[in-house]
């Protein structure tokens, strides 16, 4: 048999990948319009030029997070676990709750009656933040500190790996859904907007409301990745010994925390185990990236990008 040239290895290579791609999402996930915009975007952006070809390259993580993420639609973790309903929120009104006149209520349950129109918009704007601010801060990072760029960037792949395994083994349900449903069960229940349909409405648009039609799973509070994202900028943007970075990632980790509160997407305590596992994740992931076969491929990356 002939040996294949270089270039038919490398259009083979990308006939196949195509090939899987399409096949994952159209036969299993379920191929929707932002799927092949991504596809056709990263396609382009390779082809188009070298340097967009590294930075295809280098955002590969980033890339295999959303996958990852998205690909729970095939096996819903409630199949997988039983879902955790009551037990999250009678923690939560035990060990943060608020006593109120009409009772002692969690603090998700607080908002909702106090709701006020200027933190609707606040909080729904920082709520957008959680992966475009990460990706700003990444491509930033690559362009001005190649290596740090890269241990973030696979630390933020790492962090979504742990949350992911948590969610399959703690299906949780968010504080939306109790406010909703009660403690029943109620198997492929679609996404919600909760609080943050009041940004929608205030500003007469269907950001969230979109957003949330197409969550990949309900049952995936426990831990809060909106709560680790914004922590692993802190850790990493520390490194930079920019006072200014510091102070913007620190309020950034304030304005999404008390937003996974106020909109009634996450309890207190799904906030902080997200700020645990992104810390975890951090100190685990420096001390491996600096054991030998870790170190050299994250040299070996530095090099391609």
């Amino acid at each position: 048999m002939r040996n294949l040239s270089p270039d038919s290895k490398h259009y083979l290579t990308l006939f196949a990948g195509s090939a899987a791609y399409f096949a994952w999402f159209g036969g299993l996930v379920g191929l929707r319009t932002e799927h092949v915009f991504l596809y056709f975007l990263l396609v382009g952006a390779y082809y188009v030029h070298p340097s967009a070809r590294r930075v295809v390259v280098a955002f590969a993580p980033f890339v295999v997070y959303w996958i990852m993420y998205d690909s729970m639609r095939i096996f819903p973790n409630y199949e997988i676990n039983p879902v955790h309903v009551a037990e999250p929120y009678y923690i939560e009104k035990q060990w943060f709750g608020v006593n109120t006149p009409e009772g002692r209520l969690t603090w998700n349950e607080f908002f909702k009656e106090r709701h006020i129109p200027a933190l609707d918009i606040v909080t729904g704007f920082f709520y957008l933040s959680w992966v475009p601010i990460p990706l700003i801060f990444a491509l930033w990072l690559l362009y001005n500190n190649k290596p740090l760029f890269l241990k973030f960037s696979y630390c933020f792949l790492y962090v979504n790996i742990i949350g992911i395994i948590i969610y399959y083994l703690y299906p949780a349900a968010p504080p939306w859904y109790v406010e909703q449903y009660g403690f029943d069960l109620i198997y492929d229940t679609p996404g919600n907007s909760a609080g943050l349909s009041e940004f929608d409405r205030l500003l007469d648009v269907k950001i969230f409301a979109g957003m949330y039609s197409k969550n990949a799973s309900v049952f995936a509070a426990i831990p809060s990745l909106h709560a680790a994202f914004p922590v692993m900028c802190l850790l990493y943007g520390w490194r930079l010994r920019k006072k200014w970075l510091n102070l913007f990632f620190a309020i950034l980790v304030a304005g999404i925390w008390f937003s996974a509160v106020y909109s009634r997407h996450h309890y207190i305590i799904d906030v902080l185990l997200g700020g645990a596992v992104a810390v975890f994740s951090y100190f685990t992931f420096e001390y491996l990236s600096e054991k030998t076969f870790l170190k050299q491929r994250l040299e070996e990356l530095e090099r391609q990008i």
